[in-house]
């Protein structure tokens, strides 16, 4: 695990959305840490992990996916909600994480893939169809983004997003808070895609992406955090354009690699056009979820 992500998640600027539980062993090793974020309302994160060698680590996890459970329901009950989703990502191959997970009520909802592609610096990339432009978001001269920039790419992502799987509201703060939270987030990894219209240049999309820590090699890559090509502009090659432009920007840098996250049915069939421009699977992850009501009577009350 990053070192730079577990600092950001502990102690950093996030730090108050997130409550987490460290076991350690008799000899002061961690045996098991499980962390709860409270990422949006209505949605909690839930991310554990347990030592090969803990020893009774089914009664461990357990224990502590219940302690999970009451901090989402405090959290719920802070933000006077009926009820929160319980959300847990797990590798596909993990057996012993999917046993964790099934006894502690939750269900396998989705599979994704974890997609990488190499950065070839003699490779030519076509430039975006007539009628598109990419650009990134701009800057004002102490390097800030323009508000009304970041806005319009919260805004794509959310509209976007709209119909596809477990797609839910995040607030405009909520969103950017998460996103600046991680170590590998730079101003000018965000980019937003304008298309012609009868109304004239319109925003059509965005992408975020950010720093990949280093591989064995020592060399960095870059991540595609998100994508979103609005329904607008479907069809005519957005998608290509931004990872593109993503592509260039990595080799500009030095960088060796593009990862990214595709949701394995995905309804716009994502996973195929990134298969189409090279990319090819590292891994599959799966969602989990659970669904924790609060009871009426436990709910916060203001006075």
């Amino acid at each position: 695990m990053d070192p730079e992500a577990v600092a950001a998640s502990v102690i950093g600027t996030g730090s108050w959305t997130r409550r987490q539980v460290v076991l350690r062993s008799p000899d002061d090793r961690v045996a098991a840490w499980i962390a709860v974020h409270d990422r949006a309302g209505g949605r909690t994160s839930v991310d554990l992990t347990v030592a090969p060698d803990c020893a009774d680590g089914d009664r461990v996890a357990g224990a502590l996916l219940g302690w999970a459970r009451e901090a989402a329901v405090e959290t719920a009950r802070l933000r006077q909600l009926d009820e929160t989703q319980l959300d847990a990502m797990v590798y596909a191959d993990d057996d012993r994480q999917q046993r964790w997970f099934a006894a502690a009520g939750y269900d396998r909802t989705r599979t994704w893939l974890e997609l990488t592609r190499a950065v070839d610096d003699a490779e030519m990339l076509p430039q975006p169809q007539p009628g598109v432009a990419v650009r990134r978001v701009a800057k004002h001269e102490n390097d800030l983004p323009v508000a009304s920039d970041i806005q319009v790419v919260h805004q794509m992502l959310e509209e976007s997003f709209a119909d596809h799987f477990n797609s839910y509201r995040e607030s405009f703060p909520e969103f950017l808070q998460r996103l600046r939270e991680d170590p590998g987030h730079r101003w000018d990894h965000w980019w937003i895609a304008e298309v012609d219209t009868e109304d004239g240049p319109l925003p059509g999309g965005a992408l975020v992406s950010s720093v990949l820590t280093a591989d064995a090699d020592g060399v960095l890559g870059s991540y595609v955090d998100y994508i979103g090509v609005h329904r607008r502009a479907r069809g005519r090659g957005v998608a290509k354009a931004l990872l593109h432009t993503v592509i260039r920007d990595a080799r500009r840098r030095g960088r060796n690699r593009v990862d990214l996250e595709v949701d394995a049915e995905s309804p716009t069939h994502a996973d195929r056009l990134y298969a189409s421009m090279g990319w090819t699977t590292k891994y599959s992850t799966e969602s989990w979820h659970a669904l924790v009501t609060v009871g009426a009577r436990d709910r916060w009350v203001s006075l």
